[in-house]
């Protein structure tokens, strides 16, 4: 188990780059704790946030990866900390959410953005023991974060959660059922979890990304160099190319500002118009 933001100890450098941005300054004082924060879209986020003045705590399962990240963030001017957890083990989640409030108080925004893609297999032959090792990555360890930090939100009245859904929390496709029923649940939890957080003034989102560029969607063809992924993607979305994980951030950022205060419940889509060009039934 490790913690480190800078000289192996959590360390707050300002920076006036970091402050010459929209929104920057808006989260200063303020907590967020992101799940698979070590790459892509989390570590984009967690940049983001530092940035615009919050204190960061990161986990994912990669120690190193983690030092990484943590490290780039702080040379940026940002405070970050950090400990490795495999978010499918309940009892190392909860251990992290309890570090992240011994070392930066208490967690007023929660990124649970870990997750995995599982296994591509037709229904009858998926492999049951993957299926139940996707849904406990993606969707039991959402539901074990929100309950963590939803109470102490709800005491302050003051919080805001994001989730990393999917354009399968809204769609179903073939030959992937863990991954489509664990982001239709996230999408579900997301929901639960606002309507009853609402009246507390605590709120609740789902963020869809479609086709980001993130490590995971790279490695799809490990033998294709990324511009021949990158436009052979690109293809299937109506603004003709792929995202970035720095445009998923500027959502997840704005969700978990004061900025979206009367926004709460909802689902929003990263995909270029992807969902727009199918109907919902």
């Amino acid at each position: 188990m490790g913690l480190m933001a800078a000289d192996d100890a959590p360390t707050e450098a300002a920076g006036t780059g970091a402050q010459a941005e929209t929104g920057a300054g808006e989260f200063r004082g303020r907590q967020v704790l992101i799940t698979g924060g070590s790459t892509g879209i989390g570590l984009a986020t967690a940049r983001l946030l530092a940035r615009r003045g919050a204190r960061v705590f990161l986990t994912a399962r990669s120690a190193a990866r983690l030092i990484e990240a943590a490290d780039s963030i702080v040379r940026e001017g940002g405070t970050a900390a950090y400990q490795a957890a495999d978010v499918s083990d309940r009892t190392a989640l909860l251990a992290v959410c309890d570090k992240a409030e011994d070392t930066f108080g208490a967690i007023e925004g929660m990124f649970a953005n870990a997750g995995t893609g599982g296994a591509f297999a037709p229904f009858g032959s998926y492999d049951e023991g993957i299926f139940e090792t996707v849904v406990r990555t993606n969707l039991s360890s959402v539901f074990w974060a929100i309950k963590r930090v939803l109470p102490g939100m709800i005491a302050r009245k003051r919080g805001s959660i994001v989730v990393t859904g999917s354009l399968a929390s809204e769609r179903g496709m073939p030959n992937n059922a863990a991954y489509v029923a664990s982001k239709h649940g996230v999408l579900g939890l997301a929901r639960a979890a606002a309507v009853e957080a609402a009246p507390h003034n605590v709120r609740v989102n789902c963020v869809l990304p479609g086709l980001i560029e993130t490590p995971m969607l790279m490695q799809l063809d490990p033998d294709a160099d990324p511009e021949s992924i990158r436009a052979m993607l690109g293809k299937g979305v109506p603004m003709g190319r792929i995202g970035t994980a720095d445009e998923l951030a500027e959502l997840a950022c704005f969700l978990l500002s004061e900025r979206a205060s009367h926004i709460t419940a909802q689902s929003i889509a990263v995909d270029g118009g992807i969902l727009g060009t199918h109907s919902p039934r």
